[in-house]
């Protein structure tokens, strides 16, 4: 069978497929299986582009292709927009494209810059310039901004921020405030990253009991997750498997 027309058929069945699962007007069938290509084209125009528009999660999806495809395009509109309007959320959102990227002096430069006024304490420009920090390898100063966030927005919350302070005050080398803030931290992080830098920490101590219960913990929790949360964390629980093989043995 010619390809072409292989490729048409496997087009077609999908196309008909969707119709009968979604509950679309049973006619698109007939003209799916009449006019093939065009008919396909159409109906993924007419009827299941507009889906994808409405779906969170189909969104995500075609973000990330446009992103693998212009990598700077995010980075390039937030850049676009600052120059259109020097407001302090489209400084955040360029300081935020800088973060992703690495590009952590040009983060803390737009972070510093937004941090004006009635700005100058806010609790999300804090914490970037705090990530800008010790992305450049400025633990101790990352600390202090984290101090000071604190310190002016104390009833502010962020899993993000707090694994950052706990990663501050292990470098500091005060490693049991550094146990404290990880044990305070893993209940509700969402993620393996904080119980995996908390096992690896423990066993620095020389808890290697404890390090495993929370390897371990890892783990079970990665069997009973959902396919997409294994990928996101797929780093973390390979790293805590490795772990735990160095652990057990001796153990």
């Amino acid at each position: 069978m010619s390809p072409i027309i292989l490729l048409s058929l496997l087009l077609q069945i999908a196309c008909c497929v969707h119709v009968v699962r979604t509950g679309r007007p049973l006619y698109w069938i007939f003209i799916i299986l009449v006019f093939s290509y065009l008919a396909v084209l159409i109906y993924f125009i007419a009827e299941v582009l507009p889906g994808l528009r409405n779906n969170p999660a189909a969104r995500r999806g075609l973000r990330q292709v446009r992103d693998q495809i212009d990598p700077q395009r995010r980075k390039r509109q937030a850049d676009q927009r600052l120059r259109v309007s020097d407001t302090v959320d489209n400084r955040r959102h360029l300081g935020d494209e800088h973060l992703a990227r690495g590009e952590y002096a040009e983060a803390a430069a737009q972070f510093e810059s937004a941090m004006r006024g009635i700005h100058r304490e806010d609790p999300e420009l804090m914490l970037g310039l705090a990530k800008a920090q010790y992305g450049l390898g400025q633990a101790a100063k990352a600390k202090q901004t984290l101090d000071a966030l604190i310190a002016a927005n104390p009833s502010f919350r962020s899993h993000e921020g707090h694994l950052l302070y706990a990663r501050t005050v292990e470098d500091s080398g005060d490693i049991d405030a550094a146990l404290h803030e990880y044990d305070a931290l893993v209940g509700g992080y969402p993620g393996e990253e904080a119980r995996l830098r908390y096992a690896l920490l423990l066993k620095r101590k020389g808890r290697d009991g404890d390090a495993v219960v929370q390897l371990r913990n890892i783990l079970d929790r990665a069997e009973t997750s959902p396919r997409y949360y294994q990928q996101a964390q797929r780093a973390w629980i390979d790293a805590a498997r490795k772990e735990l093989r160095l652990l057990e043995p001796a153990g």
